[in-house]
C-alpha cells in the first residue's frame, strides 16, 4: 500500500452525504486489521464553504446507528486533500467529473461510494432537505457497500489495483 494513510469522501456541500459516510468507513476500518485500521477517513465538499456545521438529519440518522458526527465541520476539496489521499470515494458521477477536471492531474484512485456492489444504482442521491427518513435511507446505501468498500482497500493495499 502506498505511504499515503487518508481515505476521502466527498459530496456537494460536506453536510449531509460524504461526512455520513466518513463516519460509517472509519467505524468499519476500525474492525480491521492493520494497514486499514490505521487510515484516516476525512470529507470534503466539490462546492463546499467551509464551516458550515453538518446537517441535523444527517447527525439524527447517525446516532440511529451509533455514531456521532454532531461535531463536524463543512470543508472545501483541495488539490491537498486530493493529493494526500490513498483513494477517494464520491457519492454522484458528477463529483467525480468535476474532481477529474478541476485537478490536474486527476486523482488515480478515484471511485463512486457505491461502484463496488455487484447491481443497483453506483450513486447515492443527495437528501439535502428531506425528512429524517430519507437521510436514513441515504445512510442505509452508504452502509449496504461498506463491505465491498473494505474488501476493495483489502485489494488496493495488496497492490492488485
Amino acid at each position: 500500500m502506498s505511504e499515503k494513510r487518508t481515505l476521502l469522501t466527498v459530496c456537494t456541500a460536506n453536510t449531509c452525504r460524504s461526512p455520513m459516510a466518513a463516519s460509517l468507513l472509519a467505524h468499519a476500518l476500525a474492525a480491521q486489521p492493520e494497514p486499514l485500521r490505521s487510515l484516516q477517513v476525512i470529507s470534503a465538499g466539490v462546492a463546499a464553504r467551509g464551516g458550515e456545521p453538518v446537517s441535523a438529519n444527517s447527525v439524527a440518522a447517525m446516532k440511529r446507528v451509533g455514531l456521532n458526527i454532531d461535531r463536524h465541520v463543512s470543508r472545501p476539496l483541495s488539490q491537498t486533500l486530493v493529493d494526500d489521499a490513498l483513494a477517494i470515494f464520491c457519492m454522484t458521477e458528477g463529483h467525480r467529473n468535476m474532481i477529474q477536471l478541476r485537478f490536474d492531474p486527476p486523482p488515480r484512485h478515484l471511485y463512486l461510494w457505491r461502484e463496488f456492489l455487484p447491481a443497483g444504482d453506483p450513486e447515492i442521491a443527495d437528501p439535502f432537505g428531506g425528512n429524517l427518513r430519507m437521510y436514513e435511507s441515504c445512510r442505509d446505501e452508504m452502509v449496504e457497500a461498506i463491505p465491498s468498500l473494505v474488501a476493495f482497500l483489502q485489494r488496493l493495499r495488496r497492490g492488485e489495483v
